[in-house]
């Protein structure tokens, strides 16, 4: 769920249409995100801006986003320009690599008619101003696309079944790992599509089933704040807090396949032990496979990409693999949403107790508010009076 817009902005909006306000800046809007504070500038080059990283620019509630690239897609209807236009921030596309030139945290002034970005009164890029009509337009147009689309994605992921079919067909001995999965469940949370909303539902059965809780980059920090607990982190560790990589999970930093592990150096900053796993394919892809050959009966996945439009919407080749590790794990894989459906949490031995002691509780109360049952109460009384005093005279001693 995305946050409300907040009226307290440490930006400004003049009556002339312009926004003046701190710049913040990364060509990754994914750690861009981790740093970005309300009334903020957000500078990105995110080609084809996806929902997730529309919707954790909108949690931010930046003052406008500046894109040097072009955030609508030309192949596919991606939804992330809608998102932040929805929400009412100011999005300017196609700035060009120029914008990247605007220092960090230094005020910049944007002007809302004509895409203009200046600092320190010099202009230094100019740009589209999208709007609700513009972005409508730009996804009508891809639309055409569609079945174009589709058919490059399949011969993309035939293509990567053809180079990469050892990797993810064929089982491999996976790492030297403390955590145990086998026949246990596995919860897999990325940082994605309605996690919130996912985590919230799951509540019930997260309780109940006790399952292996892994966390996918960000994700570890989405599981800490619903108040859960990780038990294991996967990826390249570019996203994730301190917080979360100090809160005692186990740590598997995803390699590049010749070994090369970025995250590996931040890990061996903060002291912490840790697995390298080389391996190609995405970080949720190397959970999921983490979890198949560690033996978890059932993989649960928050977050993550299901569907052919998300596979679309994240709008990168390496989605193949992705999709071919979901026909590897095959039936174990549940979607978040289908367990809320299906799962009907239990009724445990303390609340059957506390339902029969309520219960009793209340026919007593009952008895006692009337004559007849005041009597009742005193025979059943006087009857266990009887028989206490029955079984002290029969006992020995």
């Amino acid at each position: 769920m995305m946050k409300a817009t907040s009226p307290r902005r440490r930006a400004k909006t003049n009556q002339g249409g312009t926004i003046t306000g701190p710049v913040r800046m990364d060509r990754r809007t994914k750690v861009l995100t981790g740093r970005l504070q309300a009334g903020d500038i957000a500078v990105i080059d995110h080609p084809a801006l996806d929902r997730v990283a529309a919707e954790a620019l909108v949690n931010a509630e930046p003052a406008a986003v500046l894109n040097a690239a072009g955030s609508a897609s030309s192949r596919f209807p991606n939804l992330g320009p809608e998102i932040v236009v929805r929400a009412g921030i100011p999005l300017i596309d196609g700035l060009g690599p120029d914008v990247l030139g605007l220092k960090e945290g230094v005020e910049a002034r944007l002007d809302l008619g004509t895409g203009e970005v200046r600092q320190a009164g010099r202009l230094v890029a100019s740009g589209q101003c999208q709007t609700q009509a513009t972005v409508a337009a730009a996804q009508e147009s891809a639309r055409l696309g569609m079945s174009d689309q589709i058919a490059a994605f399949a011969a993309n992921t035939l293509e990567y079944l053809e180079v990469e079919s050892g990797e993810f067909l064929e089982r491999q001995a996976p790492p030297e790992i403390r955590t145990r999965m086998n026949g246990r469940t596995a919860l897999i949370v990325v940082r994605g599509y309605h996690y919130r909303e996912d985590l919230t539902v799951l509540r019930p059965f997260v309780r109940e089933k006790r399952p292996v809780i892994i966390g996918v980059d960000g994700g570890a920090d989405a599981v800490i704040e619903a108040g859960l607990k990780p038990d294991l982190i996967v990826g390249d560790m570019d996203s994730v807090s301190d917080k979360a990589l100090k809160s005692g999970a186990e740590l598997v930093v995803h390699a590049y396949r010749d070994g090369r592990a970025p995250g590996s150096e931040r890990l061996d900053d903060l002291g912490l032990e840790h697995v390298v796993l080389p391996m190609g394919g995405t970080s949720e892809d190397v959970a999921m496979l983490l979890a198949d050959d560690e033996g978890a009966e059932l993989i649960v996945a928050v977050g993550t990409h299901m569907t052919l439009v998300e596979f679309l919407d994240k709008g990168r080749e390496g989605m193949a693999s992705t999709f071919l590790t979901r026909l590897r794990v095959g039936g174990k894989l549940v979607d978040a949403k289908g367990v809320s459906r299906l799962y009907r949490p239990g009724v445990s031995n303390w609340q059957l107790g506390a339902l029969i002691v309520a219960g009793t509780v209340t026919v007593l109360a009952a008895l006692s508010a009337t004559p007849s049952g005041q009597a009742l109460l005193q025979l059943v009384a006087a009857f266990f009076d009887d028989a206490w005093a029955w079984i002290k005279g029969v006992m020995p001693g």
